[in-house]
């Protein structure tokens, strides 16, 4: 099931520049491993030693905060929009 995904300014150099990727996958985690297959290191870049997503970084499916549904096993289905957000810090 391919979706879209926007990939944020600094991991850009990982996917040759591109702004938007797809992916396949029926789940957050399907999708960040299909995205390590095809990219390599982006992974590493998404989530800390455990496997978890960083805590600076947001993923979103079509607006919708995936730690208001089910972290990394929220479902995705063709034609989902996935946007990935670092979190900015400032004063």
């Amino acid at each position: 099931m391919p979706v879209t995904v926007r990939v944020p300014t600094p991991l850009r150099p990982l996917t040759g520049n591109a702004e938007q990727v797809e992916a396949s996958g029926s789940s957050i985690r399907e999708i960040i491993d299909d995205m390590e297959s095809k990219y390599p290191g982006i992974k590493n870049r998404l989530c800390d030693e455990n496997g978890e997503i960083r805590r600076f970084i947001n993923v979103y499916v079509n607006d919708e905060d995936i730690r208001f549904q089910k972290n990394q096993d929220t479902p995705v289905k063709d034609g989902d929009l996935i946007s990935v957000v670092p979190a900015i810090a400032g004063g």
